[in-house]
């Protein structure tokens, strides 16, 4: 495995900064990032990043919205009668809730409005909108995968 190819599996030590120098991901103090390419796990601008490097190689990139987790829209809200807030939870502005969509698939929403009628939730995911800069090395490149799934999160999942 001579470079970052489709169905090989790489680990990648990362870390993703906003625009403003905030760090909102990254793998130091933990094993690097470890995925199959070319299996959609990983933002795009991400993986196209990855393509053709070699174990050992650093790269700087930074990521334009579209390549990443894309524009926010307001179009990407909804609201819940205060009614239907189940018994024992006390929604927050600010608070990221799980909801579920149709299939049983969980999708984070943040609390943007919390009142006597209603709850308003923002589906956008917390980085939608952001220009993110990543500075990756490719640690190792592999057929088969070296770590157990863990409940950690990858760049294509982080919620800030």
């Amino acid at each position: 495995m001579e470079k970052v190819e489709n169905g090989l599996f790489v680990q990648v030590a990362y870390k993703g900064t906003l625009s403003n120098g905030d760090v909102f991901d990254s793998s130091e103090g933990r094993d690097p990032l470890e995925v199959k390419i070319g299996e959609g796990q990983l933002i795009p601008g991400f993986e196209a990043a990855l393509m053709d490097m070699k174990i050992g190689d650093k790269k700087t990139f930074t990521l334009a919205p579209e390549e990443a987790y894309g524009e926010r829209s307001d179009e990407r809200t909804m609201d819940f009668p205060a009614a239907d807030v189940p018994p024992g939870m006390n929604p927050e502005v600010g608070q990221t809730i799980a909801l579920s969509t149709p299939d049983g698939q969980q999708v984070p929403a943040t609390i943007t409005l919390v009142d006597d009628e209603k709850v308003v939730v923002d589906l956008n995911h917390p980085l939608a909108g952001e220009s993110l800069t990543f500075e990756i090395e490719v640690m190792g490149i592999t057929n088969e995968p070296t770590q157990q799934p863990e409940g950690g999160c990858a760049p294509s999942d982080c919620s800030g």
